[in-house]
């Protein structure tokens, strides 16, 4: 059954893999580049402050149009550059959203009597005002002042309805008081008769009439349409509908924005980055997977083999997801990688001990040992998954932009590589202990002996947890020495945070991007994003730069593509702004509050503290390093940083499962000792697990793009940390709230003579 599930996966994700391509995102591909200018009204200036809101109203169309991985940023005082990775259709996301989406009900006070009396409102600023409109026939309506607007609006649905087979229409809940409001229009319009105009409700977006229904005949005047909710008819497809409900749903924009430019743009990142980031990614792979084979040997093949099903199903996954794929995202499946090879090596272990435990050999042995080293490593496996699944769920419901990508893809990859390590490796490991050779070669798979680290580890018996405090005092140092970078030497936000400065070029002769990236990071400006556009134009974007040092860049660019001009200088404001901020933070604290939740269920709340607790050092451990070394804290980062803290839960989780598991064992035995047999027996997959990550990591470091580098480093230092932390910080802390389990508990002596608990109690020291 298993066999015929895994295959069916493996069928379905080829044949989508094949047939199905990814998106990729803009610093990996381009896309799409939408330059919108706000415009004042007689009430409204648009300055920085409304074009920020207006940013922010814009935001939420692009998510909500379903567009992964967008850029949007604020340049000079009234204008707003939006950047939009894989779009079909560019012109219908620019009309999309450079609709102002004024929404407004109105009473109708009856028809007009010429029909081309239609008139614009009596003031362009006031969409509320009275006015003469054609309705969706083309009949002129007066309509009375707005009774309600879209601040009144909750929010908007398009639905289908199939018992009536009115096909689609939208359904609009109001607020509180917008309900109110709504229940007295339609009181008052259901005074007249039925046929007469006034009964009608007339619903405006932006000057135009959209729908103007009767109140129903059932509704009897005074009483008026309760429940706080209308629907809006028409002849919509399902694209219409869907549209309106996402600008009545977004709001209004603060400021209408006319669209001053369109076109394509090429990747952030060039094509050497690319290549040198996709060849390190494989050499990495190819070395984690002969490490993995020459401790595991035929496991370890097999694991391999599992492991290129999961590259398979991910990609499937988030191909048929219409994800967007960008270097954030990346971050997530180095993560997922991490974990699927950290599933494989629990089983193995736990298999290796189950094999000691027992002495036994052969293909009995063995595949028994196999048996019990997937049971026994299930609820690690599920706890650590989970964990990382409730975080990944958390930030893509909370956050967006690249740490919204960043939850889709982590999610994917966790969920692809459980599949890999409990159904996949599991049948190829089944079949392959069967066979008649690895029967008469039982050391060939890898498990039949508990493997050097355990035998060293056995045979030397540390107390690591002899005294935890020193453990804590040591890691309490560490993060003050983190804190001290971060006060003293300060982060050196990137300009995702900070903004900077934006030139446009034209030059005479093409420019390969690759070749302006180099020359400006030899002129000084490595953090410089370059961008192509068309044959002959250059973007540059730089943190704030002075006038002489954006000359320096001009005449850069100059060298390199000959009669050079200048285009556009702006100032530009952050891409990661307050909200896309305060988003994450939000997102991110939710999601180590749902973990704290969940292994406090699943371990008890001291577990759970301590796990957290070894999370939080972590994270400062990593922040302090990079302002140590004066590295940017920027975009990439950031998902560095998400990653880490993923890392270093699923790290925890395995210590104290293993704890658990011997609690259970043993209730009288001291929470320290216990702890000191959970490292010793766990210690073996933390070595082989950090090793082949760290393979990955160091290969990236050393061959990928500056950018690259400084993510590798990052997972690096976090990959270090992560290890130190379950074990020597984590855990004593854990210990350190036990403080009833730090000493063994013995049976009650109540009738026993002191002289012969004294001689038990010696007698105890000598075995041991």
């Amino acid at each position: 059954m298993r066999a015929l599930l895994a295959l069916a996966v493996l069928v379905g994700s080829l044949a989508i893999a094949l047939t199905v391509p990814v998106r990729l995102g803009l610093d990996l591909r381009g896309g799409t580049q939408i330059v919108l200018e706000t415009r004042s009204t007689p009430t409204t200036d648009a300055g920085r402050e409304a074009t920020d809101r207006t940013l922010e109203v814009l935001r939420g169309r692009v998510d909500a149009l379903g567009i992964a991985e967008p850029t949007l940023v604020r340049s000079g005082e009234n204008r707003i550059i939006v950047e939009l990775p894989g779009v079909q259709d560019p012109k219908e996301a620019a009309d999309v959203l450079g609709r102002t989406a004024q929404l407004t009900v109105h009473a109708v006070l009856g028809t007009a009597e010429n029909p081309g009396a239609a008139t614009a409102p009596a003031s362009p600023a006031d969409p509320a005002s009275a006015r003469t409109l054609p309705d969706e026939s083309g009949q002129p309506l007066r309509l009375a002042d707005a009774g309600l607007t879209g601040q009144d609006v909750k929010g908007a649905d398009a639905r289908f309805d199939q018992q009536s087979g009115a096909g689609w229409h939208v359904t609009v809940d109001f607020t509180g008081s917008g309900s109110d409001r709504w229940a007295d229009l339609t009181a008052r319009a259901a005074c007249y008769p039925a046929g007469d105009p006034q009964r009608r409700i007339a619903i405006v977006l932006d000057d135009k009439i959209i729908s103007s229904p009767q109140v129903a005949a059932s509704v009897s005047c005074g009483a008026g349409i309760a429940g706080g909710s209308t629907q809006i008819t028409g002849s919509f497809d399902d694209t219409e509908a869907r549209e309106l409900a996402l600008l009545i749903s977004g709001g209004a924009l603060p400021v209408p924005v006319d669209t001053v430019e369109q076109r394509t743009i090429g990747a952030t990142l060039g094509d050497a980055a690319i290549n040198a980031a996709a060849w390190a990614a494989v050499i990495g792979t190819c070395l984690t997977a002969l490490f993995i084979i020459a401790v595991y040997r035929l496991m370890g093949f097999l694991a391999t083999l599992a492991l290129a099903c999961y590259g398979l199903i991910s990609y499937a996954a988030l191909a048929a997801l219409g994800a967007t794929l960008t270097l954030p995202g990346l971050a997530g499946f180095v993560l997922a990688i991490g974990m699927a090879v950290d599933a494989n090596v629990l089983v193995f272990e736990r298999a290796r001990e189950e094999s000691a435990a027992r002495g036994r050999s052969g293909t009995a042995g063995t595949r028994s040992a196999l048996s019990a080293g997937f049971r026994g490593a299930l609820s690690a496996i599920a706890d650590s998954n989970i964990t990382t699944l409730i975080a990944a769920a958390l930030l893509f419901a909370f956050a967006s932009g690249p740490v919204r990508g960043f939850g889709v893809t982590l999610g994917i990859g966790v969920l692809a590589s459980m599949i890999s390590a409990l159904l996949i490796t599991r049948v190829l490991a089944e079949y392959a202990v069967s066979r008649p050779a690895v029967f008469r070669r039982p050391r060939l798979t890898g498990i039949a002996g508990s493997g050097w680290v355990r035998d060293r580890l056995v045979r030397r018996d540390p107390s690591p947890m002899r005294r935890p405090r020193r453990w804590l005092a040591a890691s309490g140092l560490v993060l003050v020495v983190a804190v001290a970078g971060i006060l003293v030497r300060g982060l050196d936000f990137g300009i995702e945070f900070t903004g900077g400065r934006l030139i446009e070029y034209t030059t005479s002769t093409p420019v390969d991007p690759d070749r302006a990236r180099a020359a400006l990071t030899d002129a000084g400006f490595p953090r410089a994003v370059v961008q192509s556009s068309g044959d002959t134009a250059l973007t540059v974007r730089a943190e704030h730069l002075t006038d002489a040092e954006a000359a320096t860049v001009t005449e850069t660019v100059g060298r390199l593509g000959g009669d050079t001009q200048k285009v556009r200088d702006e100032l530009i404001g952050p891409t990661l702004g307050d909200e896309l901020r305060r988003n994450a933070l939000i997102a991110l604290g939710l999601a180590l509050g749902a973990q704290l939740i969940y292994l406090a269920v699943r371990f008890r709340w001291r577990f759970a503290t301590a796990a957290v607790g070894a999370l939080a050092h972590d994270a400062l451990i990593l922040v302090g390093a990079f302002a140590w070394l004066g590295k940017p804290v920027d975009g990439v980062f950031l998902a560095a940083l998400l990653t880490v803290i993923g890392y270093s839960v699923n790290d925890s989780v395995v210590l104290f499962d293993r704890v658990r598991e011997l609690i259970a064992r043993d209730r009288t035995a001291a929470l320290p000792r216990l702890t000191d047999r959970a490292i010793l027996q766990t210690l073996p997959r933390t070595v082989n697990t950090g090793m082949g990550a760290a393979l990955i990591l160091t290969t990236l470091a050393v061959l990928a793009d500056d950018t690259l580098t400084d993510f590798a480093l990052a997972l690096l230092i976090g990959l270090a940390v992560g290890t130190y932390s379950s074990v020597f910080t984590a855990a004593p802390l854990a210990i350190e709230l036990h403080p009833g389990r730090n000493a063994p508990r013995r049976p009650a002596a109540s009738g026993v003579p002191r002289a012969r608990r004294q001689r038990e109690r010696e007698r105890e020291r000598e075995r041991s």
